[in-house]
């Protein structure tokens, strides 16, 4: 059994959802997983065996403009390694968990090893920044195990940073468990009549998600198609949403339910996901909503065409187009045979492909191979596409 120290983003996100996640499985799977955050990751919930926290403080010196969380994080790193006979450290996220678990070593010594995820915006923008470029390819090279969740994303790193160290694609997964329990009928009538169709958006609401898009989708979708619309989540583009639906007169069909914790719930009320992002490095939502039997409409950039099959278990169109979005939605909510092929197609696919034992095996066989001081070789799935 390993020691394993992970330090994820805390908060709401697909990276920090995946990290917690992750840790949890491998706490099950009798390893000793230490959360090194700067607050407890909101997954993380109750007392659970095998799984210890550890808060990052950081220090108020007057002569500091910024606190410096990095030295920080890395510093306390260093400290529960050595105190807890670490082997592993996975870092989520190159900037910057990836750089501090490097200093730590440094610090520790070449007998604590560096598995880093990379899970999108860390390489897709923060790549493309000149100031933070040279580190990030730093991080990468000096881990001694590289995954990615996407091959798009492997693929983008490959282009962007001219990286030369195998990068391993290991999908994000979903936990089955967490969607055994039936949809709450009672709780769906608050939102929805019985003829009423759920469309449901969930993101950080960021421009790179195309909020606008899902409210004109939205638009389109109920003019054929008795709707309601429910938004999950905050973000800058939250307003100008609630902006573009009380132009539409659509004030009355949407709901803001802002942050939720308990995502399968929440899925359990609706009919179908919207995601028409300009990019998704993976897509964590859509797979999170095959998982709940639910079929995704969406755009077929990045890693979306990876989780969702187009014509299978969702319909993807390019970035943009909303009308055809809009014509897909409708299709598959006005055909219910057509529907439940979708919806069962899509329950298979993540109960195996993306299944949680199956995702966590791998990292449990990169884990081990890493302890043993045994290098990856490049994959033929971890070549660039291009």
């Amino acid at each position: 059994m390993l020691k394993i120290g992970i330090a994820c983003y805390p908060t709401l996100g697909g990276s920090g959802v995946v990290a917690t996640e992750l840790g949890k499985l491998m706490a099950e799977q009798g390893h000793e997983v230490h959360f090194i955050t700067d607050r407890m990751p909101f997954r993380l919930g109750s007392f659970h065996a095998n799984i210890f926290y550890h808060e990052v403080e950081v220090s108020d010196y007057y002569v500091f403009r910024y606190p410096p969380y990095d030295l920080a994080l890395a510093n306390k790193l260093a400290q529960v390694a050595k105190q807890q006979q670490l082997d592993i450290l996975h870092v989520h996220y190159a900037v910057p968990h990836a750089i501090c678990a490097y200093l730590a070593k440094q610090m520790v010594g070449p007998q604590l090893k560096v598995v880093t995820t990379l899970h999108g915006t860390d390489i897709t923008i923060l790549g493309h920044d000149p100031s933070l470029r040279d580190l990030i390819r730093l991080a990468i090279h000096q881990s001694d195990a590289v995954t990615a969740v996407s091959q798009d994303l492997i693929d983008e790193t490959y282009a962007t940073l001219q990286i030369e160290k195998p990068i391993e694609l290991v999908y994000n997964f979903v936990d089955g468990r967490d969607y055994i329990a039936p949809a709450n009928p009672t709780l769906r009538q608050q939102y929805a009549q019985p003829h009423e169709k759920i469309l449901l958006h969930m993101s950080n609401f960021r421009p790179v998600k195309r909020v606008p898009d899902v409210v004109d989708i939205f638009a389109r979708v109920n003019e054929q198609v008795p709707a309601r619309l429910l938004f999950v989540g905050e973000g800058p583009d939250l307003a100008k949403a609630v902006a573009q639906v009380k132009q539409l007169g659509l004030a009355d069909k949407v709901h803001y339910l802002g942050k939720q914790n308990n995502v399968a719930e929440v899925i359990g009320l609706a009919d179908l996901l919207l995601l028409p992002s300009d990019k998704e490095s993976f897509g964590l939502v859509a797979l999170e909503a095959m998982a709940g039997g639910m079929p995704t409409v969406g755009s077929d950039s990045g890693g979306i065409p990876e989780v969702i099959r187009h014509g299978i278990d969702g319909f993807l169109a390019p970035v943009g187009d909303t009308e055809r979005m809009a014509a897909y939605a409708v299709l598959l909510l006005q055909n219910r045979e057509l529907y439940d092929a979708f919806s069962l197609a899509g329950l298979q696919r993540a109960r195996s492909h993306f299944s949680a034992a199956v995702i966590a095996g791998q990292y449990e066989r990169i884990y081990a191979r890493v302890a043993r001081g045994e290098r990856s070789e490049r994959s033929a799935a971890a070549l660039p596409s291009h």
